[in-house]
């Protein structure tokens, strides 16, 4: 009998595909490059690898947070695991919260590790989560870092969703009492400064700043509703662009982009505007379901040559050079600086 958990798992997957779109609304077109005429260089001496503090990645995105905890979404991270081994990236689980809660689910999860024994692989829990969760959720998936969504908006639209938010506390106590990286994680709402800030006082290093512009779980929520009467949600937060300005205002973090990142030159602006790697959830679960492994392994490996390609355009043997380019920005997106100061 499948459960309530397992059944909105795999409502969640149906509705995200639904409303997904392939173009990003997560403010890319506001920034562009000024073009390099000469760059004098070939692009075979592009290098791609970043860091994320501890983390090293050889390739600067990843297959970021999406699924698990029922049948058919143990079908699709069994491929999802497949495709981060065969393409050498990094995966993050969907949340395993469900699988603390109900432990026979705990194997659409561990087959992630299972498939790809020797990848980077994040475990990921919810901010109410305690500590000794949090370390089975690591256990689950013998996992290289930790993933702690922040989701309140996410969770008052949710008709089942949490209405009480104590979250500092249990963020606090994980991060003092696990080993690997923990990262605070927005699931699309952005991050101010302000937010940032708060989590910097606690110690914390590692944030994914998670803009709106992709996957809006204010629209999925809603669209659960019996009477779906809060789309007034559907434009809330920041962008995916607005919140790495944001997190510029805030030294010595390590960050990640997620939110609306649809292609080769919206990675890339990402990196440039301080990302230390880049999660990508939607376009890539819309193209395993709809097109099959192969096809997806196959649009990894074009946006790896995509990204080489860019740097060279832009003469930037590596991510560090590329962030010495120039850009110049929108008016729309200039306004929004000017008044964020």
């Amino acid at each position: 009998m499948t459960s309530q958990q397992s059944h909105r798992k795999d409502e969640h997957v149906s509705i995200a595909k639904k409303f997904h779109h392939s173009n990003s609304l997560a403010g890319f077109d506001q920034v562009h490059f000024i073009p390099v005429t000469f760059p004098e260089m070939a692009i075979d001496d592009v290098d791609i690898s970043t860091t994320v503090g501890d983390l090293s990645l050889s390739i600067p995105f990843y297959i970021e947070a999406m699924t698990g905890g029922s049948e058919y979404t143990k079908k699709l991270n069994s491929k999802l695991a497949s495709i981060s081994k065969k393409c050498g990236i990094a995966m993050a689980s969907g949340s395993e919260s469900v699988a603390l809660r109900e432990p026979q689910l705990t194997e659409t999860f561990s087959i992630i590790r299972k498939q790809n024994p020797q990848g980077l692989i994040f475990a990921n829990i919810g901010a109410d989560t305690s500590v000794s969760q949090a370390q089975r959720a690591i256990n689950i998936l013998h996992a290289d870092a930790l993933e702690i969504h922040v989701n309140s908006v996410q969770e008052l639209i949710m008709p089942e969703g949490s209405r009480s938010f104590n979250w500092l506390t249990h963020l606090s106590d994980i991060k003092k009492q696990i080993s690997i990286p923990v990262i605070i994680k927005e699931v699309g709402f952005g991050m101010s400064s302000t937010t940032i800030h708060s989590l910097y006082n606690l110690g914390i290093r590692y944030i994914n700043v998670g803009g709106r512009g992709g996957t809006n779980f204010a629209q999925i929520e809603n669209f659960r509703r019996h009477k779906k009467e809060m789309d007034y949600f559907n434009d809330w937060g920041l962008t995916t662009v607005e919140s790495l300005f944001e997190a510029q205002k805030v030294p010595k973090m390590n960050i990640i982009a997620t939110g609306g990142i649809t292609n080769p030159m919206e990675i890339v602006k990402s990196l440039y505007l301080g990302a230390d790697a880049v999660g990508i959830a939607s376009q890539i679960l819309v193209k395993l379901i709809n097109d099959g492994e192969d096809a997806t392994i196959e649009m990894i490996n074009d946006w790896v040559t995509g990204i080489k390609t860019i740097l060279t355009a832009l003469g930037a043997h590596n991510i560090n050079e590329l962030r010495k380019r120039e850009s110049v920005n929108s008016p729309e997106l200039q306004n929004y600086l000017k008044q964020r100061k």
